[in-house]
């Protein structure tokens, strides 16, 4: 099933405000939805976001994807700012154990090298 955070619209004609939902992405944009994550007012002035942060971000490391409007407003509270950070430190922190087991000591060299040079004057 393909999420998507998107949004619904809802309010009467010309006085529109959206609900941002997770739904999959072959249900119709005001159809049925897994979960609701906040609203958009874009009539009030200033307009209002309002968004649940834990469960925008549990979504997205899900695996959910993003409507280009959404994006845009969750840019705007950081929250984009703050998915791309928490992917770049869970992707390097494979990368580091790896390279500390990999590396070899000074130490663990030199008795390698000594082994080596015994059984090359054997």
């Amino acid at each position: 099933m393909a999420v998507r955070l998107r949004m619904k619209r809802m309010g009467t004609h010309k006085r529109p405000f959206y609900r941002i939902v997770a739904a999959d992405s072959r249900y119709q944009r005001d159809g049925r939805f897994l979960e609701t994550l906040g609203y958009y007012d874009p009539k009030q002035e200033p307009f209002i976001l309002e968004v649940n942060r834990d469960k925008i971000l549990a979504w997205l490391n899900k695996g959910a994807q993003m409507s280009d409007t959404v994006q845009g407003l969750l840019r705007r509270e950081g929250i984009v700012q703050e998915y791309n950070k928490s992917k770049r430190v869970t992707a390097e922190s494979p990368k580091s154990k790896e390279t500390k087991e990999s590396s070899v000591t000074p130490e663990e060299e030199k008795a390698v090298d000594s082994e080596g040079e015994k059984n090359a004057e054997e």
